[in-house]
This record gives C-alpha cells, sequence and structure tokens, in this order.
C-alpha cells in the first residue's frame, strides 16, 4: 500500500507526479472528447436535416 506523509508528496508522487497527472488529465480530456464530439456531429446532423426538408418544403 502507498501512503503518503501529506497532500503536497501525493501530488509529487515521489517525483513523478508531472508525469502522472498529466497522463491523468489528458486521458480525462480524450474520455471528454468521446463524448463531445459525437454530441456536436449529431447536432449538426440534425441541423442539416432540418435545413434540408425546410428548403424542399418551400420549393
Amino acid at each position: 500500500m502507498i501512503a503518503f506523509e501529506s497532500f503536497t508528496d501525493f501530488l509529487a508522487m515521489d517525483g513523478h507526479g508531472a508525469y502522472v497527472w498529466s497522463a491523468y488529465g489528458s486521458c480525462l480530456a480524450l474520455m471528454a472528447l468521446n463524448v463531445v464530439l459525437p454530441l456536436l456531429t449529431r447536432r449538426r446532423y440534425l441541423n442539416d436535416l432540418a435545413r434540408r426538408r425546410r428548403r424542399e418544403v418551400s420549393r
């Protein structure tokens, strides 16, 4: 079991903190993109579909 003396030691991770926390941060960012990008793509598709339907109705 890993035990740290303080929260600062926990963040420093025995000198590996920059690597560890940047790896966690980049992983979190990629997971967020995997949620956000499909939602934006779906919204863009639905807006395009609605625009096409309005164009067909107005003809």
